[in-house]
């Protein structure tokens, strides 16, 4: 946990715990938000205006989808493609549309050969160096207006403080460059058309550029940050689990130890 001491009050875990910890509040996180990142891609996949006044629109808003989707897939549905996300698969929106994992490898590499597993490069390469840039920078920004506001009092005041700071810059850098991982997953199901078609129309691209065009043509603007506040959601909720159950662990640990001697 950058900019996070577990130590700074007392407590008594070691660099492998810290580790531990760190890693397995990520797990766990990650399973408690993965609905929220299955209606994000099904919002950045649809066509349709979010909108309820759409009458083709089969998702118009967070409750209604999550609703909806567990009335047709069912509870499941919700970890859908979520191994691969565990294991950072650049393919995780493509599996949102089969059943399982080993289908979907299957099944793309059958269809299109190996290059299938990079759609969505280009736009994923592009959004990593500003959304760090803009991330150190907003951070950085914060901090210094968080010292002028509220001077320091301690260390514990400042871990809140860092805490408050990464998540605001956090969701800065994501709204920013939040068109690019909307064009990622498009390029990303492309040619599983088929697959798709009972979640409404469907588009082909022939690239990033292509995708862009298509894009704000058809859908405006606004068509570029569809999914957008699932995805904030996602991120302020993350933030909070990730800091929950890294603290339990430490805690876990330390208190294991004072037992132990």
């Amino acid at each position: 946990m950058v900019g996070y001491d577990p130590r700074a009050d007392g407590r008594n875990v070691s660099n492998l715990e810290v580790a531990v910890a760190g890693s397995v509040s990520g797990l766990v996180t990650r399973v408690l938000i993965s609905p929220l990142d299955v209606i994000k891609i099904r919002f950045q996949l649809q066509i349709e205006r979010l909108s309820r006044s759409d009458p083709n629109a089969k998702y118009h808003g967070i409750l209604q989808a999550g609703r909806q989707i567990l009335q047709e897939e069912g509870p499941t549905a919700f970890w859908k493609g979520h191994i691969p996300a565990q294991l950072l698969s650049i393919g995780y929106g493509a599996v949102q549309v089969y059943k399982t994992l080993r289908n979907a490898v299957v099944t793309m590499y059958r269809t299109e050969g190996p290059l299938v597993f990079y759609k969505g490069l280009n736009p994923t390469l592009i959004a990593i160096f500003p959304y760090a840039g803009f991330q150190f920078s907003f951070y950085s920004s914060l901090k210094h207006a968080c010292e002028w506001a509220m001077p320091a009092e301690g260390k514990k005041n400042e871990n809140f403080k860092n805490l408050l700071c990464g998540s605001g810059a956090g969701v800065i850098s994501k709204t920013l460059t939040y068109p690019m991982d909307l064009f990622k997953k498009r390029l990303q199901v492309g040619g599983f058309e088929q697959a798709r078609a009972s979640f409404g129309q469907v588009r082909s691209y022939k690239g990033l550029l292509d995708c862009a065009r298509q894009v704000l043509r058809e859908e405006g603007a606004q068509g570029c940050f569809k999914g957008l506040a699932p995805s904030l959601l996602k991120a302020a909720l993350s933030t909070g689990f990730v800091f929950f159950w890294y603290e339990l662990f430490c805690n876990l640990f330390h208190h294991m130890k004072k037992a132990d001697s």
